[in-house]
């Protein structure tokens, strides 16, 4: 694994806007950025990324099925009581997975360590799918990278057969946020992939999702029902809000499931530690008022158990903040993970995004930072296989 720079596109702007690709800058700073990209062997692709994302998924899907049906372990994801029925009844019909992300440290030398997983609303899928797809194209025939290099990304492939084989030709509402610009474009590159797929779709956002008193179910703006849902809105704010309490009666399907509350909440860390100790692709975590937090010492990571883009998020070493970020979260409690900082390549810190679509991996995306914490702002580098 190495950082190199390399000579960046000189329309590359526009290239990105023909595609769509409309938050490459984010507050006047750099979100894409390829003025370097990351290099890879075959090796470390298919043996330090690949091969542990498909076990540490396995790990997942294992301690769902434990977690579900155990009273201890909701209280202590902080899930609502309310919501433990809906969860339930969406593993027990295997509801169907769509796609998530590992985020991992991996260095090259070491075996890799999940950091957390976005298991339910998971963005940055279209830089990955598409964009970095292109840049690898027309950086071999501009000579910017060698003519042999490749690209571990079957992402947008896998999303079409995954469509087809999940929602089994039904019509798919797609919802979420859409005057954010960036969930916007992952709703808009989800709804592409799923016409790709012979689907007819709608897309609106979250809030205009109605709800039919007299037969009970949510339904469109044209009063049309919604069977099945793609939502890119976190299930912890759904069971929040007004039309929280109607889900559990609402017949509709979806994606990501209900089951994926459980999984998307980083008091799995600790969970898959305690299941798989000592594991060579896990770190230590323990709940924060576990007594054997104290068994990390005087150095750990302090994450929310509900924290989104690193808000919240504090590195200890020896007693003492070495970096921390701020925002909304917190209030749900926190677990502390085993300190293992970002590798440092010429005072940038990557984090390797590994994604899954309906459990297989398929790809990765790179998020770096001048800063050892991963945030909203941090920047998508390409890779390549060398």
């Amino acid at each position: 694994m190495q950082r190199i720079t390399c000579l960046e596109r000189d329309d590359w702007r526009e290239t990105a806007a023909r595609c769509g690709f409309v938050f490459h800058t984010m507050d006047g700073e750099r979100y894409w950025d390829e003025r370097a990209y990351y290099g890879f062997t075959l090796d470390e692709i298919e043996r330090g990324i690949e091969a542990p994302t498909g076990e540490i998924d396995a790990m997942c899907l294992e301690l769902a099925g434990r977690v579900i049906g155990d009273e201890r372990s909701l209280r202590r994801l902080k899930i609502p009581e309310a919501f433990w029925g809906l969860i339930a009844e969406s593993w027990k019909r295997r509801d169907r997975s769509l796609y998530g992300r590992l985020d991992l440290r991996f260095d090259g030398k070491s075996p890799a360590k999940l950091l957390e997983y976005n298991a339910d609303t998971p963005t940055s899928i279209f830089e990955a799918a598409v964009f970095q797809w292109t840049w690898l194209e027309q950086a071999i025939e501009r000579r910017v990278i060698p003519a042999r290099a490749d690209q571990f990304n079957s992402i947008h492939e896998r999303l079409i057969a995954a469509w087809k084989e999940i929602a089994g030709g039904r019509h798919v509402h797609l919802t979420g946020i859409t005057g954010n610009e960036e969930d916007a474009g992952t709703l808009a590159y989800l709804e592409d992939t799923a016409r790709q797929a012979g689907l007819t779709t709608t897309l609106l956002n979250i809030e205009q999702v109605g709800w039919r008193d007299e037969a009970g179910g949510f339904v469109d703006l044209d009063e049309n029902d919604i069977a099945l849902a793609f939502k890119l809105y976190p299930w912890e704010w759904m069971f929040q809000d007004a039309f929280g309490a109607k889900l559990k009666d609402a017949p509709t399907r979806w994606i990501e499931p209900p089951w994926k509350a459980v999984l998307s909440n980083k008091g799995i860390l600790p969970l898959l530690w305690e299941m798989f100790p000592n594991h060579p692709n896990l770190l230590p975590a323990f709940f924060e008022d576990d007594p054997r937090a104290a068994e990390l010492g005087t150095s750990y990571v302090r994450k929310p158990l509900l924290s989104r883009e690193g808000a919240n998020v504090t590195l200890v070493s020896g007693g003492m903040p070495l970096d921390e970020q701020t925002g909304p979260y917190g209030a749900e409690g926190f677990v502390r993970q085993a300190l293992s900082p970002l590798p440092n390549f010429s005072g940038f810190y990557p984090v390797i995004g590994s994604w899954l679509v309906n459990h297989e991996p398929c790809g990765l995306s790179i998020r770096e930072d001048e800063s050892p914490i991963t945030g909203n702002r941090s920047r998508f580098l390409p890779h390549a296989i060398l």
